[in-house]
């Protein structure tokens, strides 16, 4: 790699409706933004990367790195159109992945329906062989009935196979012999094994995990592979990378292997995003809020770091209720995600009542707005109709936005159901689909026992800047800070990710009771797994281990995270353990509970690059307010406020021509190539000095 190319590295995400470039080139940020091409999605990144490329004044080959994050796989589980996979689990447990356990997401509902399971019942294939809970053979594997389903998946054409046994978690003996005679039997068939994607207790939870992956890795793997053909093919024969849903880059051959770690990768290049923001001023508490074209994801940040978690859920069946959908067992950093982006759709119910999403008119045909060929009302055309957006400058000028067709489709659609006008409609449905969000906010803080009014949050993705002043209004938040390069954040998010991989592993384990040699010889495990991940990704700098332990009074349902002392564990590290689960617990649940029993359910080992922290800024509030003669807008147009229920008169202003030193009260919008940011009549604007907007409640700043 030449000297140039060191200094050059691009991020590409892919969306529902849009791929978002971000080009890092001699220290200066180039972006672009492209609709996505469902066909064949690597062409739009290859796309999108010339045209960042050509900004910067450079050749593609330049370019010395490529991180990738894509909602390739999500869709594919939500849209059920993966590779045709057979499960092979012990025999008793066929119906496990069906059967789900005993929590009901609608808890009133008799006639509730439960997510169909990934694999059909047919395609579900019993093995005898047992296990006990400490991984201790208590059946052989049946060989000869492992013939005979080999036989059968080879006669019903299967191209994937998942392999999800009892307590393999503890030991994968038995789902490694399963694996090597699939494979020799069947050499063209991809093979998946839960005690390598997902070796943790639980098993409805980890055998979801392993048939998921199974499901999506032939279709990844093909993905994978055309895109690096299609970027060579272009120059840019540079390494490839992948951000997984923990925050951190995999190989290229790593992510084709577990394609599962994929499905969240888009939304935690935003969360990194957003935490490196929030450092750089040092926020405590931030929340980030990404909307995009399909989905909006919200993100809790404390302390510099977005929250994890090791479980999460795709394809939310019913009104996006947690327990509705498909539960993946990986580490993830963990938001809300509710289908309201500037492409879901608006529709009136049976009970006249204004509904936006969860269905998305994405990028084909997309809004009415685009001219594509949409007929149905989406979020873009409300913000259209209420003058949020020019119809001229919309993602650079790239496209030209037909308002007419906006308002003949909020008509038809919701607006003459409701014996209302155009522009009544889409105040209808801006509002709807800002207190779903807001919704989603509370609910979230309140989980997790935060008041989100002492937040700032922090707004990004195409559409956010445009709603977050409403959400702001609606929580509380006083704060809200647009960064630079906002419409592709999350791209940009990828380029400041740590090299990094995390291994999750269960060993139920009383403290008092506590095996050490067993711990610290799987953790030597997990050292060597995460360690040969990073590595195959070539870095060879240097990295930060972090290990943590999930654990639970003896007798509770749940765990919580807790750190754990590096180093061998021994029994001074053993009291340090059970000192900090206290300390946790209470923090958590306000007190301890004494005379019981701790246990360990769970280890989770990460790995990543050290990453320098961002240079520290003190937020300026401005020396004055700013008039029009001083600072002249590029135009003057009527603009709807939500809050206020009227047209207001609204100042616009070029991004690139900001002061510096001087507040601009709202009413007003911001225009950049990629995204518009509106600030409300209560809150007002002032840039810093790093090109970020700080956007804050009037009574709450200096004179």
């Amino acid at each position: 790699m030449t000297a140039s190319q060191s200094a050059c590295r691009a991020g590409a995400d892919i969306g529902g409706t849009f791929t978002d470039i971000a080009l890092e080139y001699e220290g200066r940020l180039y972006t672009a933004k492209v609709l996505t091409d469902y066909q064949k999605p690597e062409r739009a990144i290859v796309q999108g990367l010339k045209l960042a490329a050509e900004e910067a004044g450079i050749a593609p080959s330049v370019i010395g790195s490529v991180v990738h994050g894509t909602t390739l796989a999500t869709n594919a589980l939500i849209e059920r159109r993966g590779a045709k996979t057979a499960f092979i689990t012990s025999e008793g447990f066929r119906d496990v992945i069906e059967m789900r356990h005993e929590g009901r997401f609608e808890q009133y509902d008799l006639a509730i329906q439960l997510p169909p399971p990934l694999i059909p019942r047919s395609d579900r294939f019993p093995l005898e062989g047992r296990l006990d809970a400490g991984g201790n053979e208590l059946v052989p594997l049946d060989t000869a009935g492992l013939d005979r389903i080999i036989h059968a998946i080879r006669e019903g054409g299967f191209t994937s196979v998942a392999v999800g046994l009892l307590h393999s978690y503890r030991n994968g003996a038995h789902e490694r012999a399963v694996r090597d005679r699939l494979r020799s039997a069947l050499p063209g068939v991809s093979v998946s094994i839960s005690c390598e994607v997902s070796p943790q207790i639980r098993e409805f939870e980890r055998f979801n995990t392993v048939c998921a992956n199974a499901y999506v890795k032939p279709l990844m793997s093909s993905y994978l592979n055309r895109l690096a053909d299609a970027l060579a093919a272009e120059g840019m024969r540079c390494p490839l990378y992948m951000i997984h849903s923990g925050g951190g880059l995999m190989s290229l051959a790593s992510a084709a292997e577990f394609p599962v770690r994929l499905l969240e990768s888009g939304p935690a290049g935003g969360a990194i995003y957003a935490s490196h923001v929030a450092a750089r001023y040092g926020i405590d508490r931030a929340l980030s809020f990404d909307m995009g074209g399909t989905t909006a994801k919200i993100c809790l940040i404390e302390d510099l770091h977005p929250k994890t978690a090791r479980t999460f859920e795709v394809a939310r069946t019913y009104r996006f209720k947690k327990g509705s959908g498909m539960p993946i067992s990986i580490p993830v950093i963990e938001m809300v995600e509710i289908g309201a982006g500037g492409g879901s759709i608006a529709h009136v119910d049976d009970l006249k009542q204004v509904r936006v999403g969860p269905e998305s008119a994405g990028s084909e045909p997309g809004p009415a707005c685009y001219g594509r060929g949409g007929q149905h009302p989406t979020v873009t055309d409300a913000d259209l109709i209420l003058a949020k957006l020019d119809p001229h400058r919309f993602a650079g000028g790239s496209i030209t936005l037909d308002t007419e067709a906006s308002q003949a489709a909020m008509r038809r659609h919701v607006a003459d159901p409701l014996a209302g006008t155009s522009v009544q409609g889409a105040y209808a449905v801006a509002e709807m689909v800002d207190e779903n969000m807001s919704n989603a906010a509370r609910m979230h803080a309140v989980e997790n026992g935060r008041d989100l009014t002492e937040f700032t949050m922090i707004a990004y993705g195409g559409a956010a800047p445009l709603h977050a002043a409403r959400l702001c209004e609606k929580l509380g938040i006083d704060r809200l800070i647009v960064p630079p390069g906002a419409g592709v954040g999350s791209a940009i998010g990828f380029l400041q990710a740590p090299f990094g991989y995390e291994s999750l592993r269960s060993a139920v384990m009383r403290l008092s009771r506590f095996d050490a040699a067993l711990v610290n010889t799987m953790i030597a495990g997990m050292n060597e797994e995460v360690a040969g991940f990073v590595q195959q990704t070539g870095h060879r700098g240097k990295t930060v281990r972090e290990l943590r332990a999930y654990m639970r009074y003896a007798g509770q349902g749940w765990e919580i995270p807790v750190d754990a002392p590096d180093g061998e564990i021994d029994d001074a590290a053993l009291r340090t353990l059970r000192a900090n689960f206290t300390q946790a617990y209470t923090q958590l649940f306000g007190h301890d509970v004494e005379g019981l029993d701790i246990e360990v359910v769970s280890w989770a080992l990460s790995l990543r690059s050290d990453v320098a922290a961002p240079e520290r800024l003190q937020a300026d509030n401005g020396r004055g307010v700013a008039t029009r003669q001083q600072c002249p807008p590029i135009g003057i147009r009527d603009v709807f406020d939500a809050k206020r229920g009227r047209f207001l008169e609204c100042a616009i202003y070029d991004r690139a021509s900001l002061p510096r030193d001087l507040r601009l009260d709202g009413p007003l919008i911001v225009t950049e190539k990629e995204t518009s940011s509106y600030v409300s009549p209560d809150y007002s604007l002032i840039q810093q000095q790093d090109g970020c907007l700080l956007i804050q409640r009037k009574q709450n700043q200096g004179a």
